[in-house]
């Protein structure tokens, strides 16, 4: 029997936008909705992103809490992953670059992380990517990445090492050396970014023999390449995951209707391949996770 993969399923994120497809889930209600429908298709892991009642991306910390109480009072088993990606884009201004201009979103470490210490989640995103992304630059210094690491230790959550090129990887290694993040450690592999790391099977084997020895990761690519990113991360051994802040499309032209339904064909993929896929509970023991902690009050 083939170790089980795990799916993770990440519902909206903060790029996909309403006008793009009219299956993004935006309430608390809807996000916790999408993520227990993602569960009964097969995903161990949810990964979570909020929104303002209007689609807009939120970084408030009463709708990551109705998330996730909402998930932890439902009767699916679910492991909780809350991104900790917002507050890290920069936009030059075009007379003075060196002043904000709107939709700029920089924020300290502390503040891009005060939703995980009031909310202790099994898991939590921690992206090691400085690059270019649409008309801004996403900057996560060494330093603000320590703040954060050293934030999400204490809280006893463990760290989604996101990792969108190779020099990503070398950030991440350089702080496991340090011991400022433990070992094993978890990383995600991004491709299909543009001005990242390309999504083909040679990049992700590159990119594979760059993490440490003994490391747990999984791969995803963007759009068009969700899927065959997927089967190519399970014959390298890695998890998957799939989603609409990933991709809209269940195949050219056709938008997904929801979640669960990129989760049911990444399941059927990784069941033609020969895979088994993990349970939530399967999931923490892989992983090494505790049980879901309690609500915070």
């Amino acid at each position: 029997m083939a170790n089980p993969t795990i799916i993770s399923c990440a519902v909206t994120g903060n790029i996909t936008s309403p006008s793009q497809t009219p299956y993004l889930p935006i309430t608390p209600e809807q996000i916790a909705n999408a993520c227990l429908e993602a569960v009964r298709a097969g995903a161990a892991i949810v990964h979570i992103h909020v929104r303002h009642p209007d689609g807009r991306p939120s970084m408030e910390l009463a709708h990551y809490r109705e998330v996730v109480d909402r998930l932890r009072a439902a009767d699916e088993d679910v492991v909780i992953n809350l991104t900790t990606g917002p507050g890290g884009r920069f936009i030059p201004g075009e007379e003075e670059p060196s002043i904000a201009a709107p939709g700029t979103t920089l924020l300290p470490p502390e503040r891009r992380v005060e939703h995980v210490t009031a909310l202790r989640p099994e898991i939590c995103s921690l992206d090691f990517n400085t690059m270019y992304s649409g008309s801004s630059v996403v900057i996560n210094t060494p330093r603000n990445l320590g703040i954060m690491a050293d934030i999400i230790r204490e809280a006893g959550v463990l760290p989604e090492l996101e990792v969108f090129d190779s020099g990503d990887i070398q950030l991440a290694n350089h702080f496991l050396q340090e011991g400022r993040l433990d070992m094993p450690a978890l990383f995600q592999i991004v491709l299909g970014i543009r001005y990242g790391a390309i999504a083909t099977p040679e990049t992700l084997m590159y990119m594979k023999s760059l993490l440490p020895a003994g490391s747990h990761w999984a791969a995803f690519g963007v759009g068009r390449w969700e899927f065959p990113m997927l089967a190519q991360a399970w014959l390298l051994g890695g998890h998957v995951r799939v989603g609409l802040e990933d991709n809209i499309y269940l195949e050219k032209g056709v938008l997904a209707e929801s979640n669960a339904i990129l989760v049911k064909k990444a399941v059927r993929i990784l069941k033609e391949l020969g895979g088994r896929v993990a349970t939530p509970a399967e999931a923490r023991e892989i992983l090494g996770l505790r049980k879901q902690l309690p609500r915070a009050s």
